[in-house]
C-alpha cells in the first residue's frame, strides 16, 4: 500500500493553528505517510510536527465554509486546525483518520526514521540478559542462564534467555510451562544481595476445577527456598477472582501442594477497568466547569488514586517479605504480563538503589516490561480520548509510571532521573520514532528485525546532552531501602501528565530553573572552600609558625 492513497489533499494554504499555551499560528499545513506537519513564515513560531500514530482521534466542526479538525493526541495534548474550505477540511480529516489507524507494524515511522544525531551506543544491545546475569554470576552461583526458550517455543512472550534455579534442567522447565498460563514458568525477576532472598514472577498455575497439579512446578519454586525458611506468593488478584479463574482452566496454588509457600491476594485491577479509570481521570481533568464538588466527584470517580495506592500497597508487601521478612517471594496475577510486572518493577525500586540511576531504570523497563512480555502493542494501541470500544488497551505502563513518580517526590534527592524522563517514556511508550516499545514481545520484536532495522529509544537518552536534560539536580545517591508511604493524603495526581495541556509551567519552569542555579553556586562556593582549605594544609605544611593549635 502506498501512503500516497491514503492523502487526498497534500497541502492546504492558510490554515491556523490553535495550540496549548503557544500563540495562534498561521500557515500551510503539509500531510505526509507519517507526520502532520504545519510551518509558517512567520518569525519566531514553532513549526508542529506531530506522528499520526500520535493522534488518539478528532473532531470535524464546520461554520460557515471554514472547517474546525479538533486532533486529540494520545500525550493528552489537544490542538485545532482552522482550515478554509470543507472539501479540504473533510479530505484532510478523512485522511488523519486512514493514517492514524494503520494496523501493519512495519509502515509504523521507526521502521522509515533515520537519525539525525550520531549514534555513539546502540541501545537494542544496551541491557542484554547476559550482561544482566554477568552481575548476578558475581553474588551467588545457585543460578542459571537457560536456553530453553531460545526459539520462543516453550512460552512465546518470555525472550530466549532466563535466569532459573541452577538444579532445574531445562527438561523440568518444559513440563513446568505447560502448567503455567501461556507458557510462562517461574523465573527469577531479582536477587536481592543483602540477603540472598529472591523475587520471581510467572503467570497462574492450570490448576482448574480438578485441581491439577505438577511435581516439576513444586520442585521449581521450592529450590528458591532456604532450608527451615518459608516463602510467599503474592496474587494481585482477590481470592474471588482466583477461584473464579479456576472454571476456565486457571487457578492458584493450592497450600496441600505447597506447603512451605504462604499466598497472599491483593486487589489490583486490570485491562478495561483501568482503561476506563483512565478516560474518566482525563475527562475530570479537562473539565472546565471551575466548581469544586464536581471537580472532587469526578476524580474520585475515576478511581485512579485508588489503583496507584493498590499496586505501591502490593509492591511495599512485596519488598517487605523480601528485606524484613527475610523471605524469597513468587508473583503473579493471570498472565503475568501487566499488574505483575508493575509489582516486580516497583518492589525493585524500593529495593534496589540501582534501579534508582537513569541507566538502571533503563535496564528496569527493558528487562521488567520490554523483554518480560508486557504487549505494549496492544495495550498502548488507544489512549484516554479514542472514540473506538477498548479491546486490550491498558495504561498498566502510564500507571508504573505514576507510581514512581510517588516514590520520587517523596524521596526526590534518592533518584538519579526527573519527571522529565518518566513523561519522556510515557510519550514514546504510545507514540514514537524509536521501535523500542513496538511490537508485544521480545519474540515479535525478533520478527520484525527491530534491532536491524529500526533505532533504540536508549540510543537516544544516553547521548551526553540528553542525560543532562533527564538529570535530577538534587540526586545523592542512597544505598538505602527506601519505604514509600501509600497513605491517601501522601499520594497526588500527577500534574506533569494530567494537567501540563491544562494549565501553564511557566512559575514551576521558573522555580526550577531557580533551584538549579541555586545547586550550580552551591557547588562553585564548595568548591572554593576545599580550595582554601587545601591552600591552607599547604601554607601549615611549608611554615609550621602558621599550624593551627
Amino acid at each position: 500500500m502506498e501512503f500516497a492513497e491514503l492523502i487526498k489533499t497534500p497541502r492546504v494554504d492558510g490554515v491556523v493553528l490553535h495550540r496549548p499555551f503557544m500563540p495562534i499560528v498561521e500557515g500551510t499545513l503539509c500531510l505526509t505517510g507519517h507526520h502532520l506537519i504545519l510551518s509558517s513564515r512567520q518569525d519566531n513560531t514553532e513549526e508542529l510536527w506531530l506522528l499520526h500514530s500520535n493522534i488518539d482521534s478528532i473532531e470535524k466542526r464546520f461554520v460557515g465554509s471554514v472547517g474546525s479538525i479538533i486532533v486529540k493526541c494520545k500525550d493528552l495534548r489537544v490542538i485545532q486546525l482552522d482550515i478554509p474550505g470543507m472539501e479540504e477540511c473533510l479530505n484532510i480529516a478523512s485522511s488523519i483518520e486512514a493514517l492514524s489507524t494503520l494496523d501493519s507494524v512495519s509502515l509504523m515511522y521507526p521502521f522509515f526514521y533515520r537519525p539525525m544525531f550520531e549514534v555513539i551506543e546502540d541501545g537494542w544491545n544496551s541491557f542484554r540478559p547476559e550482561d544482566a546475569f554477568k552481575d548476578l554470576e558475581s553474588m551467588t552461583d545457585e543460578w542459571r542462564l537457560s536456553e530453553v526458550n531460545k526459539d520462543f517455543s516453550v512460552c512465546p512472550s518470555y525472550p530466549p534467555l532466563v535466569a532459573v534455579p541452577k538444579d532445574v534442567d531445562d527438561d523440568t522447565l518444559r513440563k513446568v510451562a505447560t502448567f503455567r498460563h501461556s507458557g510462562r514458568f517461574p523465573v527469577l525477576s531479582y536477587y536481592h544481595k543483602k540477603n540472598g532472598m529472591v523475587m520471581m514472577r510467572s503467570g497462574q498455575p492450570l490448576t482448574g476445577t480438578n485441581g491439577r497439579r505438577c511435581k516439576e512446578d513444586e520442585k521449581l519454586i521450592n529450590a528458591t527456598l532456604r532450608p527451615g525458611k518459608r516463602g510467599y506468593i503474592i496474587d494481585t488478584r482477590t481470592i474471588n477472582v482466583a477461584q473464579q479463574a479456576k472454571a476456565r482452566g486457571g487457578g492458584f496454588e493450592s497450600e496441600a501442594n505447597y506447603p512451605q509457600w504462604r499466598r497472599i491476594h491483593k486487589a489490583i485491577e486490570r485491562s478495561n477497568v483501568l482503561q476506563e479509570s483512565l478516560i474518566k481521570l482525563v475527562e475530570a481533568c479537562n473539565d472546565q466547569s471551575h466548581n469544586m464538588d464536581r471537580w472532587l466527584s469526578k476524580l474520585e470517580a475515576s478511581s485512579w488514586q485508588t489503583h496507584v495506592k493498590e499496586i505501591l500497597t502490593t509492591a511495599c508487601l512485596a519488598a517487605q517479605c523480601i528485606d524484613r521478612e527475610g523471605a524469597s517471594v513468587l508473583v503473579h496475577g493471570t498472565e503475568g504480563t501487566d499488574t505483575t510486572l508493575q509489582v516486580t518493577s516497583l518492589a525493585q525500586i524500593i529495593l534496589d538503589p540501582a534501579c534508582r540511576t537513569i541507566r538502571g531504570f533503563q535496564g528496569l523497563v527493558e528487562r521488567e516490561w520490554l523483554q518480560a512480555g508486557h504487549p505494549f502493542q496492544q495495550r498502548c494501541a488507544l489512549s484516554a480520548y479514542s472514540n473506538s470500544k477498548p479491546r486490550q488497551e491498558s495504561p498498566g505502563f502510564l500507571l508504573f509510571l505514576d507510581c514512581v513518580w510517588q516514590i520520587i517526590r517523596q524521596f526526590p534527592c534518592s533518584f538519579e532521573f526527573s519527571e522529565t524522563f518518566l513523561v519522556l517514556l510515557f510519550e514514546h511508550a504510545y507514540a514514537s520514532q524509536f521501535g523500542t516499545f513496538l511490537g508485544n514481545s521480545a519474540a515479535e520484536r525478533a520478527k520484525l528485525s527491530l534491532p536491524e532495522k529500526t533505532v533504540s529509544l536508549w540510543s537516544w537518552v544516553n547521548r551526553p546532552q540528553e542525560l543532562e536534560r533527564l538529570t535530577n539536580p538534587l540526586y545523592e545517591a542512597n544505598s538505602l531501602v527506601i519505604w514509600p508511604s501509600v497513605a491517601p493524603q501522601s499520594l497526588l495526581l500527577w500534574e506533569g501528565v494530567f494537567l501540563r495541556w491544562n494549565r501553564s509551567s511557566k512559575c514551576l519552569d521558573e522555580a526550577y530553573e531557580e533551584m538549579v542555579h541555586i545547586i550550580e553556586y552551591n557547588k562553585e562556593l564548595q568548591n572554593k572552600v576545599n580550595s582554601l582549605r587545601r591552600q591552607l594544609a599547604q601554607l601549615e605544611t611549608e611554615d609550621p609558625l602558621l599550624q593551627t593549635p
